[in-house]
């Protein structure tokens, strides 16, 4: 089949992002709280310093390895949508709703709500009336004061990237410019100028320490692939980009420019990050340490390992900075999945699979029923305290759709030799190639080492096909917006 795609018409978006706000995007949307706490979960799996630091290498080059693969398809298909586009060109409508309807339910919106809830938790830090109250605390369910700074948050950008995609961006490229450079000043203070000599000899004083001694065995690599998840997912979100192709100025050039670029200085911010905790902080501490190191980056009280380390080099304010970088970094993470999110559901509603409204846009260009629809679901997820759970379960189903669309370069590749493509993967086919193995083999080692977070996950992706199947049947007889869309007209914006 040698056909055009379908393509979303051009619907009034606004051409208005350059590559530095795509750049923007890609980073702020990846920085969220997870940078600040996952490291202790990752060094209790691990068990030493290099393994610590290899979880974050392996996790870094997949991203990268992945960003790159995705640069092709984004400059491909410029269409709103983004992966949600990529996924119904090379394998049909069934395939791509399956991820806007796991995009939607857990997802998108449930990572909204999860950094939302951390903005509020670390808002309580240096408010403490905003804390969280004990009998709130203690529900699973219900509305606790951080929850509802949360809840303040999703709706206070849901309002401003309403108002139009300038809006949006300028909360973006603030919020992005001011946490990357909190990064690396945590990097050059702790690894730089203020290293502990204790946590140094600790963990770097013998290769034997640096290395652990407990080898490769089956175990631990199934503890490593394990680890990992916490590294990818602290990594996540950089596809998001993606969603806003219809609204950058020069998609072609730019969007492979920002999936690289932001790709890259994040995983780099990170690794140093890591490096400067193991600075401060014993792997695993010890009765021995200082008071300070006692718990060392395994067992950071409630694995706030930055937290932790900064207070090292400062007792009276170091928890306090850290809380502020935190706020910053989780306003602007979730900024940035407001605001490119809902241009999946527009994609989907122009392709007749969800509600028409979702496939229109408001007077600011952007399509505001979307941004309704996802805001709401989002702060129900806050207030049912479900959000951490549900996003456990997708881990596998995420990897599964990070694959099918790498795996689409190459099926699009055959399918349409002769489309346009501006930039093609790099080191294609052995990189794109590389990716989809060792995601293949992580998702495996989930099978076996997290069966209940794996299975249920599946089941989320595995529920939509009954669901498309009766949107299928409604959009057939005219009661959807698919046939508002026009006839195709080529691969081009």
């Amino acid at each position: 089949m040698n056909e055009p795609p379908t393509q979303n018409p051009p619907a009034g978006f606004r051409k208005v992002l350059s590559a530095y706000d795509a750049g923007a995007l890609v980073a702020g949307s990846m920085v969220g709280s997870g940078i600040f706490i996952v490291s202790a979960d990752i060094a209790r799996q691990v068990g030493s310093p290099a393994r610590l630091l290899l979880v974050w290498l392996a996790s870094g080059l997949m991203t990268v390895a992945g960003a790159l693969a995705y640069g092709e398809l984004a400059a491909m298909i410029p269409h709103a949508g983004g992966q949600y586009v990529y996924l119904r060109e090379a394998y049909g409508k069934l395939w791509a709703f399956l991820f806007g309807w796991t995009l939607f339910l857990v997802i998108q919106t449930g990572t909204i709500a999860a950094v939302a809830v951390a903005f509020g938790r670390f808002a309580g830090v240096l408010f403490p009336m905003l804390g969280a109250d004990n009998r709130a605390a203690a529900m699973h369910m219900g509305l606790s004061r951080e929850r509802a700074v949360a809840i303040g948050v999703i709706l206070f950008l849901t309002a401003a990237n309403w108002q139009g995609v300038n809006y949006g961006r300028w909360v973006q490229n603030l919020f992005t410019s001011v946490k990357v450079a909190a990064l690396a000043v945590i990097a050059i203070v702790t690894l730089g100028l203020f290293p502990n000599p204790h946590a140094v000899q600790a963990n770097f004083g013998s290769l034997g320490n640096f290395l652990g001694g407990s080898g490769w065995s089956a175990g631990a690599m199934a503890a490593f692939g394990a680890a990992m998840v916490g590294g990818l997912f602290s990594a996540d979100a950089w596809a998001s980009v993606t969603f806003v192709a219809a609204e950058i100025r020069r998609p072609a050039r730019d969007l492979p420019l920002a999936l690289a670029g932001g790709t890259i200085v994040v995983i780099g911010l990170y690794l140093l990050v890591n490096l400067g905790y193991l600075a401060e902080l014993p792997l695993h501490g010890g009765a021995g340490a200082p008071a300070v190191l006692a718990n060392g980056i395994a067992h950071a009280q409630a694995d706030r390992v930055a937290a932790a380390a900064m207070r090292v080099i400062w007792p009276a304010g170091g928890a306090i900075l850290i809380a502020a970088v935190v706020m910053v970094s989780t306003f602007g993470c979730a900024n940035g999945l407001i605001l490119t999110g809902a241009r999946v559901l527009y994609a989907m509603a122009r392709d007749g699979v969800i509600w028409p409204a979702m496939g229109r846009l408001n007077r600011a260009q952007v399509p505001g029923a979307a941004l309704l629809a996802q805001g709401i679901w989002a702060c129900l997820l806050t207030i049912s305290g479900s959000y951490g759970d549900l996003l456990d379960y997708v881990i596998f189903a995420q990897l599964l759709f990070y694959v099918l669309t790498v795996a689409a370069v190459f099926k699009l590749r055959k399918q349409r030799p002769d489309a346009p493509r501006p930039y093609r993967a790099w080191g294609y086919p052995w990189l794109p190639s590389a990716y989809i193995v060792a995601a293949v083999v992580l998702m495996g080692d989930l099978l076996v080492v997290k069966p209940h977070f794996t299975w249920p996950g599946l089941l989320i992706v595995v529920a939509g096909i009954p669901v498309y199947a009766w949107l299928n049947r409604r959009a057939s007889t005219g009661d959807s917006a698919a046939d508002e869309r026009p006839a195709a007209t080529g691969l081009g914006a």
